[in-house]
């Protein structure tokens, strides 16, 4: 991919009050602005405990979550096997990093070519438009691929947390995946059938501080998600998310406990298009930090994806081509403003 390099994280910027420099001036039509043109909207809500009940109770959900899938491309999940007080746990640990001395975070600073650890995200091009955004990226699944010098050793619970929210995440993937393909009247296994063992999970943990000028500056730039499947535990009480439907912007509001899971463009290719997979992007306010925690799925490495056969027929042909899945192409895509599934499109 060639040399790197990496900016200063935001938060060292905001703290220090320095004028964000021109390279994070997004401004135009997809600018970053909060305000009341971008409306709240209520997208679908899934009680993942009704999924694996009785059957009545399973085929109700099951029309939600089809509706869901294929309207928006995303919804929210309740009752999904975390008890609140993890979930609190979760944004504990989340906001008790960030909280860390300069001095303890740049431990885990993410070395040049690498996409692991703490900083901003990678600089690949020279005019690249600088995101608003500090992560924290972790791999947590295969185990052979996580590198544990990047997981924090502070707050104490960061590490055992983490690892809990995983597993939780892992079987909540399954659960919902074999939820997808029952919607659309296929055998339960056919999509995790692709991922394969050792599918790739990760865990990006996002700070968004406080911005001088949230009209211009944006947190993440509109795109869509290369994984199956992104579950994002969002923050508390900031908002900031939104969803773009019908070349219109809107705003999703914050469920207590409740996870969003987004498609990604890997479900859309799978789906062979009945799913879709929504363009997102997250913006920024003046006055408040905003931390949300996103974990996307992606099937194994050195798996071909492509659609289901059940799928494909000679009414619905087929609408992609097989592919992988390679994490530094898809880096390079969100940069440029490129898609996963543009590119897999016969």
């Amino acid at each position: 991919m060639g040399s790197v390099s990496m900016a200063t994280p935001v938060q060292e910027l905001a703290t220090d009050g320095q004028d964000p420099s021109e390279r994070y001036n997004y401004g135009g039509s997809g600018g970053g602005a909060l305000n009341a043109s971008v409306p709240l909207v209520e997208i679908p809500t899934v009680d993942v405990g009704s999924l694996i009940s009785s059957p009545s109770a399973a085929n109700h959900e099951l029309q939600k979550l089809s509706l869901a899938l294929s309207s928006w491309g995303c919804f929210q999940v309740v009752n999904h096997g975390m008890t609140d007080s993890f979930v609190d746990r979760v944004h504990e640990i989340s906001k008790q990093f960030f909280d860390l001395p300069k001095e303890e975070k740049h431990r885990y600073i993410r070395e040049p070519d690498s996409i692991e650890g703490y900083g901003t995200d990678m600089i690949v091009a020279e005019n690249q438009t600088l995101d608003w955004i500090d992560r924290l990226y972790l791999t947590l699944n295969p185990p052979n691929q996580v590198q544990l010098k990047f997981w924090p050793e502070k707050p104490e619970t960061f590490r055992e947390t983490l690892q809990e929210y995983g597993v939780k995440l892992g079987e909540l993937n399954q659960i919902l995946l074999k939820a997808m393909a029952k919607s659309l009247d296929l055998e339960e296994n056919c999509f995790l059938d692709q991922y394969g063992e050792g599918a790739l999970m990760t865990a990006r943990f996002n700070l968004y501080p406080p911005c001088p000028r949230p009209d211009q500056i944006i947190g993440v730039k509109p795109h869509a998600d290369a994984s199956a499947l992104t579950f994002l535990l969002p923050d508390k009480e900031v908002g900031g998310l939104q969803f773009l439907k019908d070349n219109e912007w809107f705003t999703v509001p914050i469920i207590p406990h409740a996870l969003l899971v987004n498609v990604g463009d890997q479900a859309e290719i799978m789906s062979n298009g009945e799913f879709k997979s929504p363009i997102h992007r997250a913006v920024v306010n003046s006055e408040r930090k905003r931390i949300s925690l996103a974990a996307p799925s992606i099937p194994h490495d050195g798996n071909e994806i492509e659609p289901v056969e059940g799928l494909v027929s000679e009414e619905r042909p087929r609408l992609f081509r097989k592919m992988k899945y390679n994490g530094r192409t898809h880096l390079r895509y969100y940069q440029s403003g490129r898609r996963v599934v543009d590119d897999a499109r016969i």
